[in-house]
């Protein structure tokens, strides 16, 4: 296992929200947990129960996606993109009230103060600021749907 295949996993964890995952081969065990503290990175412990690497060893040897539980790694975001992620648990609104416009569309230009969705929380409307400057290029959550901490909502271009 290297360094690609942790960094794998560990998007895995993110993109599926989970908060502990453990897997373990013949030769090596990795384990991560993550929500004990206010950061969305997981922490990670990995242990190589090998003392020398093993030739032919490849991340082969990871188990496939498909029949072993584990799920398709989301691709990367590119360099000149950031997402604008929830910063609470509640539910997404693109209006700030059902019979109004949405915030944002795709393709529009935002500025880090521009408000660009509603997560209501408790009954408490949040309004969420894009914190960056750029074109939005993807809506990732749909109207008055769920929304967890960390979550992806938005997809902008930076510049």
């Amino acid at each position: 296992m290297n360094v690609e295949d942790v960094e794998k996993l560990i998007l895995l964890m993110q993109r599926y929200e989970l908060n502990e995952l453990a897997l373990k081969e013949e030769k090596w065990e990795f384990s991560a947990r993550r929500g004990e503290k206010a950061s969305a990175q997981p922490q990670v412990q990995y242990i190589h129960t090998q003392s020398a690497p093993q030739a032919g060893a490849s991340s082969s040897n990871l188990p496939s996606p498909t029949g072993s539980g584990i799920l398709p790694v989301p691709p990367a975001v590119a360099a000149n993109q950031k997402e604008i992620t929830s910063p609470i648990v509640g539910t997404f609104y693109r209006a700030p009230a059902p019979d109004q416009p949405v915030f944002i569309e795709v393709g529009a230009r935002v500025s880090a103060d521009d408000v660009v969705c509603i997560v209501e929380a408790m009954k408490v409307m949040n309004e969420i600021k894009a914190g960056v400057n750029g074109v939005v290029r993807k809506i990732l959550v749909e109207n008055a749907t769920s929304v967890e901490y960390g979550q992806p909502m938005f997809l902008v271009e930076v510049g």
